[in-house]
């Protein structure tokens, strides 16, 4: 089954298109992850999704249902988590929880409350205020909010932004626990690694989609090729390399410089000179979706 299939999404403010003809697809119980820098669409596109804003152009079902007569009733089955925090601050996890369940009318309601609190280990701070909560306790109280009605889509807009490493992971745990049960996910998200954690992902840019299918996929299909340089002295070595024409990036991460590029053979033949003369030494390296999405965007603003 598809959960979401939408054709031609469009949305305009004035004379600027935000979303320009997205067409989109995910399969129930897949997790997929939705990247694109900032303002490039990511959030109107997922309120369109969930029945918040009406396209100016473009169809499709959700859940099922049809994206443009049915909105009111996807909202109802359709969990959405925004970018900031959204909850009273000066009640308690229990008590926010309490009125999110009395919105959605789940009786009783005091069971669904401790099931959900139960389900995010929140049942030992069920009595903090929201306020005092840390970025990664405020997260799971959101995501409680969003599931505890049971929803079968789950909508997260930049859920881990601020997020320390350790609640990002057990953050993760829990979505593909609920992927696993049967729910899907379309997730947006700035982290690579969080990228490689979705079953499929889509790439958006001012407001066009670019790309979509596994991580493997999508780096298979860029035709980029890298390798990496070993040793000292790699500032001056990135810069000199910046300069050649096969070498589409060179980027310094610790001891090693990522160079990437779509012609191996050339890229090959641009470094070997350099190292030899730097004492550096060359070590083949995986392309990764961060490269192919640099890419991406450095061919986008040449076109442009």
């Amino acid at each position: 089954m598809i959960a979401i299939d939408v054709a031609g999404l469009t949305k305009r403010y004035g004379q600027k298109t935000v979303v320009d003809g997205v067409d989109l697809q995910v399969e129930k119980g897949e997790i997929m992850g939705f990247l694109g820098p900032n303002g490039s669409g990511k959030t109107t596109t997922i309120r369109m999704i969930c029945g918040l804003l009406t396209p100016d152009a473009g169809s499709g079902r959700v859940l099922g249902m049809d994206l443009g007569r049915d909105a009111t009733q996807i909202r109802h089955e359709v969990g959405y988590m925004t970018q900031r925090f959204s909850f009273y601050e000066d009640l308690t996890i229990e008590e926010n929880l309490q009125f999110v369940a009395r919105l959605y009318d789940l009786r009783p309601t005091a069971r669904h409350v401790d099931a959900v609190l139960a389900e995010l280990g929140l049942q030992d701070r069920r009595h903090d205020l929201a306020g005092t909560l840390s970025g990664g306790w405020k997260q799971r109280l959101a995501l409680a909010a969003c599931i505890m009605h049971r929803p079968k889509l789950l909508l997260l807009d930049e859920p881990t932004a601020g997020v320390d490493p350790e609640a990002r992971r057990e953050f993760w745990d829990h979505i593909h626990a609920l992927a696993a049960g049967g729910m899907t996910v379309l997730v947006s998200t700035h982290y690579m690694d969080e990228a490689e954690r979705c079953h499929r992902i889509s790439y958006i840019l001012q407001g066009r989609l670019l790309v979509a299918g596994t991580p493997a996929e999508i780096i298979s299909a860029s035709g980029l090729a890298a390798l990496d340089l070993v040793g000292h002295g790699l500032e001056q070595t990135a810069q000199e390399l910046n300069n050649e024409a096969a070498v589409d990036q060179a980027t310094i991460f610790g001891n090693a410089l990522h160079v990437v590029g779509t012609d191996a053979r050339k890229l090959r033949a641009s470094i070997d000179p350099v190292a030899t003369r730097d004492g550096l030494a060359v070590r083949e390296s995986a392309v990764t979706i961060e490269d192919v999405f640099i890419d991406l965007v450095t061919k986008s603003e040449k076109a442009a």
